[in-house]
C-alpha cells in the first residue's frame, strides 16, 4: 500500500557556495520552531519496537508515530519530494522520501533513521520518564529522541537549508524504518521491494550512531556485531523446599554459571573461544589512539559508576578498542528468580538468562551463534535440561576507507561548526542495516554519525537529546551534502 505527498518542483538555480553563518542561523531557528516541538510530541508515544511489543499493530502506537511523521512532512515539504509509505504484509511500515537533485548535481544519497523505540527501563529520575518529555539546559529528555527520532527531521532540515541558499545537491532518498531496535528484521524486504526507487547510492548518511563528546563531529568507522538469545537451565519440573533438596539437586543457577564460564572468564571478563575474536586493523588502532588522546579519562569516567567501582582497564586507547573491536558478554535479563521481597526457601526449578554478546565487526554472527549453541549444549553438567536459543544474530560492520574528499569534508565541517576537527572511532553498538547496505552498495561512501554522546544513555533511564550538539551536526550534514553535490 502506498501513500504519496508531493511538493512543487524546485526552480532551477545555479549552484551556490554554502555560507556557514546562513546555514547555522537557518538550522538553529528551524530546530527551535519545527523540530524540538515535534520530537517532544514524539517522545510521548510509547511506540516500542516489535521485539518489545508483540501487539504493536493492535496497540496502534507505531501508527501514531507514523502519522505524526507524515503530518510533519506535509507541513515541511522539500520542493519536488515524494513521500511513500510502505506497508508490506506482516511487517512494520517504512517511510521513503524521494527528493530530486538540484542544480544539475548527479548521484544519489541515501539517508537513514528509525522511529521505533527501546522499552521503558527502570531508574528514571523522579521528575522524568520514558514517555514524559522535559527540556532542560539544552537537553530534551525522554525515550527515542536521540535514538534516533531526530534523524528524519534533521535530514529534512538539512535539505531545506541548502534549498534556501540555492546550493546544488544530489538526489536524496530518505529511508525511515520502524524495526531497528528489534534488529531491523523488516528492512531487507523493503530494500528489495524498493530497489528500483532507491537506485545505487554513492553516499550513505546514517544518523543513528554515537559521539565521543559534544565538542566536535564524530564519524563511526565500525560497529560490533551482536548475538542475542537465551540460556535456559532446567533441573526440576517444579520448585521444592531448599532445605530438603539442596546438596542433592544442583542449583540451576550454578549450572548456568558453569556453562557461562565456558564462554567468559569470570575473573577478567575475557571471552574465551578464539573464534569469537578478530585481528584489529592498524588503521582502526590509530583511530582509537587519536580519539582516546582527545577524550582521555572521559572514555571510562563518563559512566555512572557505583561507589568506588573501577573499570576493566584505565588505558583510554584500550578502553576504546575493548568497546569497539573485542567481544564482550552482558546478562541483560533473567527469568525464574523471584524478587528478594518474596523469595522463600525454595530450590527453583530453572534459571533463564538473556544474553547479549557483542562481537568484533568482522566476525560472522551466524557462525558465532553456532559456537554458543555447541558450547552450552555439549557435555552439560549433571545432564541438566539446557535450552539455548540464539536466533537474534547481527553481523557487525567495518566501514570502507574514507575517500580523500570525504575525509577532508568531514574535518572542514567539524572545524566550521564546532571549532575542532572530526574524529573517527568505532562504536560498541550494532546497526544491522549498515552491513547489509555495504554488501548491496560496495562502492558507496559512508557517513555514520549521531548524537549519542556522554550520558545520553540510549536504551537506559534518563535518555536525552543534546539539542545544541544536534543543531551543529545538522549543519555539518548540510556541508557534506553541499560538497558532494559540487563534485
Amino acid at each position: 500500500m502506498l501513500c504519496a505527498l508531493r511538493g512543487k518542483p524546485a526552480p532551477h538555480r545555479e549552484a551556490a557556495l554554502i555560507d556557514s553563518k546562513t546555514t547555522a542561523d537557518f538550522v538553529n531557528a528551524f530546530w527551535d520552531e519545527h523540530i524540538v516541538p515535534t520530537i517532544t510530541e514524539y517522545i510521548t508515544i510509547p511506540n516500542k519496537s516489535p521485539a518489545f511489543d508483540a501487539d504493536w499493530e493492535a496497540n496502534g502506537f507505531m501508527e501514531q508515530a507514523l502519522q505524526l511523521a507524515l503530518a510533519w512532512l506535509e507541513e515541511h515539504p522539500v520542493p519536488g519530494m515524494e513521500v511513500k509509505v510502505g506497508r508490506l504484509p506482516g511487517r512494520t511500515p517504512m517511510i521513503l522520501v524521494d527528493v530530486p537533485a538540484t542544480g544539475g548535481a548527479e548521484g544519489t544519497i541515501l539517508m537513514y533513521g528509525h522511529l521505533d523505540k527501546q522499552p521503558e527501563m527502570t531508574g528514571w529520575r523522579e521528575d522524568l520518564g520514558p514517555w514524559i518529555p522535559k527540556y532542560e539546559d539544552g537537553k530534551l529528555y525522554g525515550r527515542g529522541g536521540a535514538d534516533d527520532g531526530y534523524a528524519l527531521f534533521a535530514s529534512v532540515c538539512s535539505l531545506l537549508a541548502l534549498g534556501e541558499q540555492g546550493v546544488a545537491r544530489s538526489r536524496v532518498v530518505l529511508m525511515i524504518e520502524f524495526s531497528e531496535e528489534s534488529g531491523s528484521p523488516d528492512l531487507p524486504a523493503y530494500v528489495d521491494h524498493y530497489k528500483d526507487l532507491i537506485g545505487t547510492p554513492d553516499l550513505v548518511v546514517c544518523l543513528d550512531s554515537g559521539a565521543g563528546n559534544y565538542e566536535q563531529m564524530w564519524s563511526t568507522t565500525s560497529l560490533r556485531g551482536l548475538i542475542g538469545g537465551t540460556l535456559d537451565v532446567h533441573v526440576l519440573r517444579e520448585g521444592v523446599h531448599s532445605g530438603d533438596a539442596s546438596g542433592v539437586v544442583p542449583s540451576s543457577f550454578r549450572v548456568a554459571r558453569q556453562l557461562l564460564s565456558r564462554l567468559e572468564d569470570p575473573e577478567t571478563g575475557r571471552v574465551l573461544p578464539e573464534s569469537l575474536w578478530a585481528d584489529i586493523p592498524e588503521d582502526r588502532r590509530r583511530q582509537a589512539e587519536r580519539s582516546s588522546s582527545s577524550l582521555g579519562e572521559d572514555v571510562y569516567k563518563r559512566f555512572p559508576w557505583a561507589g568506588g567501582m573501577q573499570p576493566t582497564d584505565t588505558t583510554p586507547a584500550e578502553c576504546v578498542l575493548n568497546r569497539t573491536w573485542r567481544p564482550a558478554l552482558s546478562i541483560t535479563g533473567i527469568d525464574g528468580v523471584p524478587p528478594t521481597s518474596s523469595a522463600g526457601s525454595v530450590l527453583r526449578p530453572h534459571t533463564r538468562l538473556k544474553l547479549s554478546l557483542r562481537l568484533p565487526p568482522t566476525v560472522s554472527a551466524g557462525d558465532a551463534a553456532g559456537v554458543l549453541t555447541e558450547l552450552f549444549t555439549t557435555d552439560v553438567p549433571y545432564d541438566a535440561d539446557v535450552r539455548a536459543d540464539f536466533g537474534d544474530a547481527a553481523t557487525g560492520w567495518n566501514a570502507p576507507p574514507l575517500a580523500g574528499w570525504l575525509e577532508e569534508t568531514l574535518d572542514a565541517a567539524s572545524e566550521t561548526f564546532y571549532g575542532k576537527p572530526c574524529l573517527h572511532m568505532g562504536e560498541g553498538g550494532t546497526i544491522p542495516f549498515m552491513a547489509m547496505l555495504n554488501d548491496k552498495f560496495p562502492d558507496a561512501q559512508f557517513v555514520v554519525t549521531g548524537v549519542l554522546g556522554p550520558n545520553s544513555n540510549a536504551h537506559g533511564p534518563n535518555e536525552f537529546l543534546h539539542v545544541p550538539y544536534a543543531k551543529k551536526l545538522t549543519s555539518c550534514i548540510c556541508h557534506v551534502l553541499a560538497v558532494h553535490g559540487a563534485r
